[in-house]
């Protein structure tokens, strides 16, 4: 009896050690050892869950025996718990693409379960077009390999995820209706109105291509009897003269997939006419706005990883440029920002000089930032039912209010046919109450977004925090279609708005309806930064790690003047910015708006100089003048330049100067100015620039690996990968 007794207390003791919950933490890493933010971490059979941050780590509780599932990108990883407490490794990327579609929008692990594929060479699909924009004659750039059908699909049939690791130019497609398939089972391919197989369907050139439609499901088997069950995939290509039968028509316009592939995108972009260089002797000063918006590079990022294309109006230098952080020393006077300039000869023309500018704000951490009143903004409207807007919205608000503290407060203003309040101020520390409010969020409707931000600014000014950080935070895919909806309406709103002291930001999402020019619009006015977020990896970049430049403003209506040396300076351009010239007098006007700057945000601004001396094609005769002589002072001879910068205080009226000076010095580029110059580069030749000098990406690869530097968060290794991976 005793050992009975004394077996049953070893196993108690022995379930309770087993079932005593640990923290496991660990770092998940790519296959070049950078850190992998983003990866979903999850209890095996439980709803509790985490990601990794932006490093790659993260800490989850299990208890000994439970299953970890690591998912990233369509990568699935399943650790054990054992009696370590560190669980860390490296996240192997796929090599294929792979596409896999379900009614209800689930995704499965191949391995899990049955399914039958057919494979389609990207090469045969791909499909390019070109668009010129004003003043630029556009070339046609190479896309990715993946410039295919699939692709074109991408976020247009609920449940497709796509990955663009390819390897031998094949790509993977998975097509599955709401019914189990058995293993041999081929998804049904129609075109023209024949079945066919999937290596007939590898031989379709995109361009032969009318129209292609995904028919799901019972649909399929209903029209096309069991060789339908796992789906159809209809084509009808521009030969054929094929009419879709009355019955496929109707289920096609019933499920709302009619030329999946064709339809052209809506996106709607400011036109960009590219700065050229002005002569130094009649005109020497060259005056702009500062931008800290970064929006322009993920959202290029974006195209080129789903094989799309570029198009010009969509590149801003500028933000390309700032969506790198670069080396400059933290401010040490009474000024909230430091500067710094750098000379060398410029990397594509060595007939020119290379000019940069560069801005460093005052790094805060989030304890020492003021309380903030946050007035959430949601697009809940029809068009952001896509899996990249209002869901991946819902992930990357999650991230902002994990970091607020007590006396941050949140309200949730939400709008679609109709604008109305859904979260009254509520403290950081009621997370799971914020939390709940989100994930209760749902698409449906029209779009009413004047009447939407009229709500937010009227519930912030309401609640308006003095000597704090009140913050309007735009969140949509700027398709504003009911009441006022123009780019001017939307501008003199957001003029009005920006009286009261309160900032905003503005969170783009989704493609294929994606309002750039409007969103950029209500950035700039509103005293404002604009980001494109296109996955959690963005979101961690503009709610993790730039937490306080998002939301924080330590200097607005920065106003940079640089005037040249015509001693020195034939001629200068500026490169980008070409959506934030200002004329010269508006300098030491305090009444012209300018652009913001966000705590530890930096802002780079590069000029290609053409010396004095130096004969250029670029260089156009001026007549001379009648009326004026143009008289060069003797002194300065050492100079290049000088730099003016005005700002004012947040809740400042008065603008406040700066000064710096750049000697006429030639340096061997800095890391930094060889990686920034990398980006111009590459933003130049994308835009098909009068000055890319013929250069091409290898060009931009070597100039981006040698500025490389130390890059611990491996922004810039991102960006050569993402070039690596266009053809030469």
């Amino acid at each position: 009896m005793k050992n009975v007794l004394h077996l049953i207390i070893v196993l108690f003791a022995s379930l309770q050690i087993h079932a005593q919950q640990k923290e496991i933490t660990g770092t998940i890493t790519d296959g070049d050892s950078l850190p992998l933010p983003g990866v979903n971490v999850i209890v095996k059979g439980d709803k509790q869950g985490t990601i990794t941050d932006f490093d790659g780590n993260y800490a989850i509780m299990a208890q000994v025996g439970d299953i970890l599932v690591f998912s990233y990108v369509g990568n699935i990883v399943k650790k054990i718990v054992g009696t370590e407490n560190n669980i860390s490794f490296t996240m192997e990327e796929n090599t294929l693409e792979e596409v896999v579609i379900t009614a209800l929008g689930v995704e499965r692990k191949k391995k899990e379960i049955s399914t039958v594929y057919q494979v389609v060479k990207a090469e045969e699909l791909s499909r390019e077009k070109t668009r010129s924009a004003t003043n630029v004659t556009t070339k046609r750039i190479k896309k990715p390999n993946n410039s295919s059908v699939v692709n074109g699909l991408s976020g247009k049939v609920s449940g497709l995820n796509i990955n663009n690791k390819i390897t031998n130019n094949r790509t993977k497609i998975i097509l599955r209706g709401n019914r189990s398939i058995t293993s041999g089972i081929q998804a049904l391919v129609v075109v023209d109105g024949q079945i066919t197989t999937s290596r007939e369907l590898n031989k379709l050139n995109s361009k032969s291509i009318k129209t292609v439609n995904i028919i799901k499901g019972e649909n399929g088997s209903a029209l096309y009897g069991s060789k339908g069950v796992n789906g159809v995939i209809v084509i009808q290509t521009k030969k054929g003269n094929y009419k879709l039968p009355k019955e496929v028509e109707a289920v096609i316009k019933k499920t709302n997939t009619n030329n999946l592939i064709n339809s052209e995108p809506n996106d709607v972009y400011v036109e960009i006419a590219e700065n050229n260089f002005e002569v130094t002797k009649v005109s020497p000063l060259s005056t702009f706005s500062i931008d800290v918006d970064r929006a322009s590079y993920s959202n290029i990022r974006r195209m080129i990883n789903n094989g799309q294309t570029v198009y010009p109006d969509a590149v801003k230098i500028e933000e390309m440029v700032n969506y790198f952080d670069y080396n400059y020393p933290q401010p040490t006077g009474k000024h909230p920002f430091s500067i710094n300039t750098e000379l060398a000869i410029t990397p594509w023309n060595t007939q020119t000089q290379i000019v940069k500018i560069g801005l460093q704000g005052k790094t805060y951490n989030n304890e020492e930032l003021p309380a903030s009143n946050l007035t959430f903004l949601i697009d809940v409207s029809g068009s952001m039912s896509a899996q990249n807007k209002l869901p991946l919205l819902k992930g990357a608000f999650k991230l902002l209010v994990n970091q607020l503290r007590e006396q941050d407060k949140v309200s949730i203003v939400v709008y679609a046919g109709a604008a109305g309040v859904v979260l009254e101020p509520t403290s950081g520390n009621n997370k799971e109450t914020i939390l709940n409010a989100l994930d209760n969020l749902q698409s449906g409707g029209s779009t009413a977004g004047g009447a939407g931000i009229n709500l937010a600014y009227k519930l912030a000014e309401k609640h308006f925090k003095k000597n704090g950080n009140n913050r309007v935070i735009l969140a949509t895919d700027g398709d504003f279609n009911v009441g006022e909806s123009s780019d001017k309406s939307m501008k003199k709103l957001i003029e009005d708005k920006r009286k009261s002291g309160v900032f905003l930001s503005v969170l783009g999402f989704g493609y294929d309806n994606y309002q750039d020019s409007k969103l950029e619009t209500l950035a700039d006015k509103g005293n404002g930064n604009h980001a494109y977020i296109d996955t959690m990896q963005e979101a961690q970049k503009v709610f993790g790690k730039e937490f306080g430049g998002t939301l924080y403003t330590i200097a607005k209506d920065v106003k940079i003047q640089v005037e040249f040396n015509p001693k020195k300076v034939q001629a200068y351009r500026l490169i980008g910015y070409e959506n934030r010239l200002l004329e010269d007098e508006d300098f030491i006007d305090d009444t012209k708006d300018a652009g913001e700057l966000g705590s530890g945000h930096t802002v780079t601004a590069l000029y290609e100089v053409i010396p004095v001396g130096v004969k250029s094609e670029y260089l156009k005769d001026v007549a001379d003048l009648k009326y004026t002589k143009t008289d060069v002072t003797k002194d300065f001879s050492d100079e290049l330049l000088t730099v003016k910068f005005r700002y004012k205080k947040p809740d400042g009226t008065k603008s406040i100067e700066m000064i710096h000076v750049q000697k006429d010095e030639v340096i061997t580029p800095s890391e930094d100015l060889k990686f920034a110059s990398a980006v111009a580069l590459f933003g130049m030749q994308l835009r098909a620039s009068s000055y890319y000098n013929n250069t091409t990406i290898k060009d931009v690869k070597a100039l981006a690996e040698n500025g490389r530097g130390e890059d611990k968060l491996g922004y810039r290794a991102e960006f050569i990968r993402l070039i690596s991976s266009l053809n030469k």
